[in-house]
C-alpha cells in the first residue's frame, strides 16, 4: 500500500494507520458486547422487547445519521470521533447502574448517537488523509485492517468477558467497557485532520449548504447512488443478525458463561474478512456473487444445526459478508468526488439503519413462532437475492470480470 509513496510521506502514513488501528481497537474493546443481550434477558425482557430496543437503537441512528455527517463536513470530523466514544461509555454505565427497560432504551439512544457521529466522519477522514499522502488506492486495505482491529478487540473482549464477569459480575464488565471508551476518545483527539472545513471550503457555509452539496452529488450521479445501494444491501442483514448471536447460542443450550467463548468463532471469521477486504475489491463481479451464495448456505446450515459447532459455519459466512462490505465501502469512497464526503457517506449509513430496522421488526415478530435458527436461515436468503442481481446486471453493458469499481449491481 505504501510502496509508491515518497519517503517523506511514508512515515506519516504509517503513523496515521497505527492511530486508526488503535482507535478502532479501543472502540470495540467493550466487554459488555457479548453479554448485553443476556443482561436484557436476565432483567426480564422478552425477545420481542429486546428487538424493540434494537429498533430504538436504529431509530436514533436514523435521526442523527445525516445531520452528524453534515456536521462532520461543516465543523470537524475529528471532534465527532472524540465525542462518539464518550456518549457510548455513558450509555454502558447506565445499563449496568440501572438495569431496566427505560435505562436500556436510553443507553441505546446514546450508543446510536455514538455510531452516527462516527459514521461518515471516520471513513471521510481516513480517505482524505490517505489521499493527501498519495495513498488513496490503499483505502480498502487500511479500512479493512481497522475492521480487523475492531474484530480482534471484540474477540479479546469476548475472551475476557467470561472471567471478568465471573469475578465481578456486570459492574466489573461495565467498568472495563467505560474505561475503553475514555481511552478511545483520547486517541481520537490525536488523529490528524489536515482536510479541515476551512481547507475544503465548507466552513462558514452553513448546515443547509453542506447538506445540499451532498444531496446534489447523490442525485446527479447514478454511480454514487448505485454504490450506496449496494453497500446497504450487503451490510444491513448480517449487521442486524449479529445482535442475535448470543440468543442463538442460548437457544442451542449454551450456558451464559460459555456464550463469549462460542462467539469467538464468528469474530475470527469477521477478522479474516477484514484482512481480505482488499482482495474482494479486486475480484470479478460474478465471483463475488458466487461467494455470497456459498456464504448464505453456510449461514443457514450453521444456524440450523442446533449445535454449537454450527457457529463455525456462521463465522465463515460472516467472513464473506465482511470482506464484501469493505469492498463496497471502498467502491463508494472512490466514487465520491465532492467536498461533502461525510454527508454522502452518511446516506449509506442511514440506509443501513433503515434496512436494519426492517430486519429487527421481522425478526421480533417472527420470534413468537420461529426459533432463532430458523430466523437466521430465513434471512440468509437475502444474500442469494443480492447474488442473483449481481449475476444479471441490467442497464449499460458491464465488464463483469472487472474489479469492484466496475461492478454494476443495479436491480
Amino acid at each position: 500500500m505504501l510502496a509508491h509513496i515518497s519517503r517523506g510521506r511514508r512515515a506519516p502514513a504509517v503513523r496515521l494507520a497505527r492511530r486508526l488501528y488503535l482507535y478502532a481497537f479501543l472502540d470495540e474493546f467493550i466487554l459488555l458486547y457479548p453479554l448485553y443481550a443476556v443482561l436484557f434477558a436476565e432483567s426480564g425482557l422478552s425477545t420481542a422487547q429486546i428487538s424493540s430496543l434494537f429498533i430504538i437503537w436504529s431509530t436514533a441512528n436514523i435521526v442523527l445519521e445525516v445531520p452528524s455527517g453534515v456536521l462532520a463536513d461543516a465543523v470537524s470530523r475529528r471532534s465527532l470521533l472524540v465525542a462518539g466514544p464518550l456518549l457510548a461509555g455513558a450509555g454502558y454505565a447506565l445499563w449496568v447502574l440501572v438495569p431496566s427497560y427505560p435505562a436500556f432504551a436510553a443507553g441505546f439512544v446514546l450508543w446510536g448517537a455514538h455510531s452516527a457521529l462516527q459514521s461518515g466522519a471516520f471513513e471521510a477522514l481516513v480517505y482524505t488523509e490517505l489521499d493527501r499522502l498519495g495513498a488513496a488506492d490503499g483505502y480498502a486495505r487500511v479500512i479493512g485492517r481497522t475492521e480487523t482491529a475492531s474484530t480482534v478487540a471484540a474477540a479479546v473482549a469476548i475472551a475476557l468477558a467470561g472471567p471478568v464477569f465471573a469475578a465481578g459480575g456486570y459492574p466489573a464488565v461495565g467498568a472495563a467497557s467505560v474505561a475503553a471508551c475514555l481511552a478511545c476518545a483520547i486517541v481520537a483527539a490525536g488523529l490528524p485532520e489536515h482536510d479541515h472545513p476551512s481547507s475544503r471550503g465548507t466552513v462558514g457555509l452553513g448546515f443547509r449548504h453542506v447538506l445540499r452539496t451532498g444531496v446534489d452529488e447523490v442525485r446527479a450521479r447514478p454511480n454514487v447512488r448505485a454504490a450506496i445501494a449496494f453497500l446497504i444491501a450487503i451490510a444491513a442483514v448480517w449487521g442486524a443478525l449479529d445482535e442475535y448471536l448470543a440468543l442463538l447460542a442460548i437457544d442451542m443450550g449454551v450456558s451464559t458463561e460459555a456464550v463469549p467463548g462460542l462467539l469467538l468463532a464468528v469474530y475470527a471469521g469477521v477478522a479474516a474478512g477484514g484482512l481480505l477486504g482488499d482482495v474482494a475489491a479486486r475480484l470479478p463481479q460474478r465471483a463475488v456473487a458466487g461467494t455470497l451464495v456459498l456464504a448464505a448456505m453456510a449461514l443457514a446450515a450453521g444456524a440450523m444445526t442446533g449445535h454449537p459447532v454450527g457457529f463455525g459455519l456462521i463465522g465463515l459466512a460472516f467472513c464473506v459478508f465482511q470482506m464484501v462490505q469493505i469492498a463496497a465501502d471502498a467502491r463508494l469512497q472512490h466514487t465520491i468526488n465532492g467536498t461533502a464526503r461525510s454527508t454522502v457517506t452518511s446516506f449509506a449509513g442511514l440506509g443501513i439503519e433503515v434496512a436494519s430496522i426492517g430486519v429487527f421488526v421481522v425478526y421480533g415478530a417472527a420470534s413468537v413462532t420461529a426459533s432463532h435458527g430458523v430466523l437466521f436461515a430465513g434471512w440468509a436468503a437475502a444474500y442469494v437475492l443480492i447474488a442473483l442481481v449481481m449475476f444479471r446486471p441490467r442497464g449499460a453493458v458491464v465488464d463483469d470480470t472487472g474489479p469492484v469499481a466496475e461492478w454494476d449491481v443495479r436491480g
